[in-house]
């Protein structure tokens, strides 16, 4: 039974009522056990005496006992002008926990891809909200479109055409709840008929969900400058690449090498798939343009705000060929969850009123000062230790003398360091670039490079308090030098 205040304001109130027993000692156990169960807590008002009364079809009287018996016991209490209420009694003892395996998370947390949850622009984001919930049309509030809000699509257009030289319009942009998600909708408009090639190193997550699509992955060797495109195989129906700065070994992509892998797509017909990680975070070097600024019909552009913002928001976009907008919507159908419409009103409003380029800038600086501590301190505790892949990006590659990962991850997570190899993010079947052969070896951005360092750390140096991060950079090299005898 379900009632409420006779006022229509108070709280609704459901007991089991027994079907056997008195009316008053089935009242009395139903809101004792009420109360018990945790469903009534203290300092809960109870219905007044006729209200509960009407609606349990018992007479007034009998609800007035019940009160009083439970008043006696000390379940509830009663005051003039204050109603019946749930009394404040002591928690029963609760159950002991059941151990687990899973250990403590280690306090220092330096792992990749994670950006400080107490940097997010609460302020800002408030006032964006506040200006767009105001500003929202009606129908704003109703079934999303899945092309996703035109105020953010329009908004989108103009920041990545003016920041990443991105070429698109607000209806080629499909707004999605992240990049993992933009390429599952990708996988299952491509299909598994033919292969991805993929970097050789690169997330193990993506790897995965393209092969549970069905699709087959091919690594392309990388080096310092970006993926190897010409070892892109021609029958190849994609490559998924990271051009702004390569994730995680670091660096653009070359520019012969952009220019060679739009040549692949023409030639082929194949698609290239750009994940635009890290494009707004660079300290060292020029804006790098996307590459789907030079050719929108060969490319995809994904991108986030899982970085810059947060990865609580589930906001992602894609930019997209023409011929694939339609296709790409019709696979995320039209009951997909989608990114929040209030979010994406909200961001909208971030991005046109400028507050978005402000808090990027502001933390470009502050991930840059980190870097540069980070790199700073290793070059004076672990010389030994080479840092790569720092021009950009939130986070740093740490290079080991071959045989030395599995110590040093063990050595710093003694001492409270959470952070990650570099051998789970290389593709199970790629090989090292061949070394140059002899005086007559090719030259240029396709001559065989620098392979990725065979052991080594990849750092984040976004996550943790400033409280905590001098601490954090003296448990990490002190882990490294013990791993490597320093």
């Amino acid at each position: 039974m379900t009632t409420a205040d006779g006022d229509g304001l108070g709280v609704d109130l459901h007991l089991e009522l027994s079907a056997a027993g008195g009316r008053r000692a089935v009242l009395i156990a139903a809101l004792r056990e009420a109360v018990r169960g945790g469903r009534l807590a203290p300092g809960t008002r109870l219905p007044p005496y006729r209200s509960l009364a009407a609606d349990l079809g018992i007479a007034r009287n009998t609800v007035a006992d019940a009160y009083a018996e439970l008043v006696a016991e000390g379940w509830l209490t009663s005051r003039q002008g204050s109603g019946t209420r749930v009394a404040d009694r002591v928690a029963a003892p609760a159950p002991r926990p059941v151990l687990t395996t899973a250990p403590p998370p280690l306090p220092y947390d330096l792992v990749q891809g994670k950006p400080d949850p107490a940097a997010f622009p609460r302020a800002a984001w408030l006032a964006a909200a506040r200006r767009a919930l105001t500003a929202a049309p009606h129908e704003a509030f109703g079934i999303g479109d899945p092309h996703g809000r035109i105020e953010l699509r329009l908004a989108l257009a103009e920041y990545l055409a003016r920041v990443r030289g991105v070429r698109t319009t607000p209806d080629r942009i499909v707004v999605c709840s992240g990049a993992a998600h933009a390429l599952r909708l990708l996988a299952r408009v491509l299909g598994p008929a033919g292969p991805w090639a993929v970097e050789a190193y690169g997330l193990p997550f993506h790897r995965g969900l393209l092969t549970e699509a069905g699709i087959t992955t091919l690594p392309v060797a990388v080096d310092e400058d970006g993926a190897r495109v010409a070892e892109i195989p021609d029958h190849a129906r994609a490559v998924l690449l990271t051009p702004a700065h390569q994730f995680p070994t670091g660096g653009p992509l070359h520019p012969e090498r952009r220019a060679g892998v739009l040549e692949w797509a023409r030639a082929s017909g194949g698609l290239v798939i750009e994940d635009d990680y890290d494009g707004e975070f660079r300290y060292d070097r020029r804006p790098v343009g996307a590459v789907q600024g030079l050719d929108p019909e060969r490319t995809v552009l994904i991108g986030s705000v899982s970085k810059s913002l947060s990865p609580a928001l589930r906001i992602g976009w894609m930019c997209l060929p023409s011929a694939l907008v339609d296709p790409v919507v019709a696979a995320k159908g039209r009951r997909e969850p989608y990114a929040s419409a209030t979010d994406q009103l909200t961001l909208a409003d971030l991005l046109a009123s400028g507050a978005y380029d402000q808090h990027v800038r502001r933390m470009r600086q502050r991930h840059r000062g980190r870097r540069d501590r980070l790199t700073a301190l290793l070059a004076e505790r672990v010389p030994a230790v080479r840092v790569t892949g720092i021009a950009a990006g939130l986070h740093a590659v740490l290079e080991l003398p071959a045989g030395t990962e599995a110590a040093a991850l063990a050595a710093t997570a003694r001492r409270g360091v959470a952070v990650e190899g570099l051998a789970p993010y290389r593709h199970p079947e790629a090989g090292d670039p061949p070394p140059p052969d002899g005086p007559d070896a090719p030259d240029g951005p396709d001559a065989p490079g620098s392979p990725a360092p065979p052991d080594g750390l990849v750092v984040g140096y976004a996550t943790p308090p400033e409280r905590l991060y001098p601490r954090a950079l003296q448990a990490l090299c002190e882990g490294l030098s013990e791993a490597l005898g320093a």
